[in-house]
């Protein structure tokens, strides 16, 4: 009588099991002396990483956010390019690595929380901030709860670092900029009747204005007309011009970004108006803005720390590789961010600080080495630090000529 077939399975499965099992009942697999050799003289050559490739122990994770799409994407995409240079230069070297991530925040303050959010759960140990002032204030009260430093490249308001011992700015503070632009209009004799055009709702704008208007009647500069607009508003200029022309200042202050700005000096040539223009580091950017007739910034006149074209070694070099990468002239904002890289390397050396650090520790490091630094930059010489995380260096005046900048210093 045959068996079933099952029956049959069952019983060479059995005599298998016997077959293959010594006295402790687990089964025996005894590789041969030559593999068991290899395996204990090197890892598989799966498990190596390829020639030139980096893993991800021993490296410094730095992450940023940044408007990358928008209306100031501009400035976000230039410092994301100018940081990540500055990160391949140091890598190149072969010492301390690092790796650069930057997460999209549209210039707005919630997106960007949620950008920073994205970043933390990457791993990220040390922060570019934010690249602009609103949603660098809401990014900075996550750093300082979660004791991650941050160095913004470009983000000025004072209340990116108030009441935050973790928060450093690489660029001027708005009360700086507002100090520097009545002292430089008033050194430099460059109006008599002063208008200014600012933004109400925007904490760099109305900052950078506070000061201004502070400096400017200590220095007894006469100020013929103050306007203003919002958020909603900035696509019609015709009510402030009107206003600055009919009280005929001859200078214009804008404490703006280059996107207003642009529609600016558009709607003045409409009208006729052809004041002098004094801006801030905002305005940088707007020789790449598309569609616009640079033209129409002939001779208008900034304070920024970075010039494209000035001729020492290093900052040619650092326009040359950007110039080939990006196929643009970088601007203030892409210089910055260049400097916060290499100022994160000078803090790292100088505390001994060591990749396999919390994001916690190194904030702790970075905190207490920070204010004893004295950095060399593209964006100045002897860069140092307060306690309180707002920067020293000295800004240079600057005059948009033939589509270039030219120093007025």
């Amino acid at each position: 009588m045959k068996k079933p077939l099952y029956m049959i399975l069952a019983l060479m499965l059995a005599l298998g099991t016997v077959s293959g099992c010594g006295s402790s009942g687990k089964i025996e697999e005894k590789p041969s002396e030559e593999v068991k050799q290899g395996a204990e003289a090197k890892p598989s050559e799966e498990s190596k990483p390829a020639e030139g490739e980096k893993t991800s122990e021993g490296i410094f994770k730095i992450g940023g956010t940044g408007p990358l799409t928008g209306g100031a994407a501009i400035y976000g995409n230039a410092a994301k390019n100018g940081a990540q240079i500055a990160v391949d230069e140091i890598n190149a070297l072969g010492g301390i690595q690092f790796e650069l991530k930057y997460e999209d925040d549209e210039h707005d303050a919630e997106k960007a929380v949620n950008a920073y959010n994205k970043l933390k759960d990457w791993g990220m140990q040390l922060s570019l901030g934010s690249v602009t002032s609103t949603p660098a204030v809401a990014v900075s009260s996550e750093t300082y709860t979660d004791r991650i430093f941050a160095l913004t490249p470009s983000a000025s308001a004072t209340a990116v670092t108030e009441g935050k011992d973790n928060m450093y700015q690489m660029c001027f503070a708005d009360p700086n900029q507002g100090l520097a632009s009545a002292q430089y209009i008033y050194d430099k004799e460059l109006g008599s009747k002063i208008a200014i055009i600012y933004k109400n709702d925007d904490v760099y704008s109305k900052g950078i204005y506070d000061t201004f208007v502070n400096q400017a009647s200590s220095l007894g500069l006469e100020i013929v007309s103050t306007t203003t607009f919002t958020e909603d508003s900035q696509t019609d200029f015709s009510v402030q011009l009107t206003d600055a022309k009919n009280n005929g200042a001859d200078l214009v202050f804008l404490p703006l970004y280059y996107s207003p700005v642009s529609l600016i000096l558009q709607q003045a040539k409409a009208m006729d108006y052809a004041p002098k223009y004094f801006g801030v580091d905002g305005m940088d950017g707007i020789l790449t803005l598309d569609s616009f007739d640079t033209s129409l910034a002939e001779g208008v006149m900034l304070l920024t720390p970075f010039n494209a074209d000035a001729e020492d070694e290093r900052t040619q070099s650092f326009v040359k590789k950007y110039k080939e990468a990006y196929g643009d002239v970088p601007n203030q904002f892409a210089a910055d961010a260049y400097d916060c890289i290499y100022a994160y390397k000078m803090a790292i050396e100088a505390s001994e600080s060591t990749p396999e650090m919390t994001a916690q520790e190194l904030c702790e490091a970075m905190v207490k080495v920070f204010p004893t630094l004295t950095f060399q930059g593209l964006t100045g010489e002897d860069i140092a630090w307060v306690s309180s995380g707002e920067v020293s260096k000295g800004p240079k005046g600057m005059m948009i000529q033939n589509g270039a900048y030219v120093g007025m210093d």
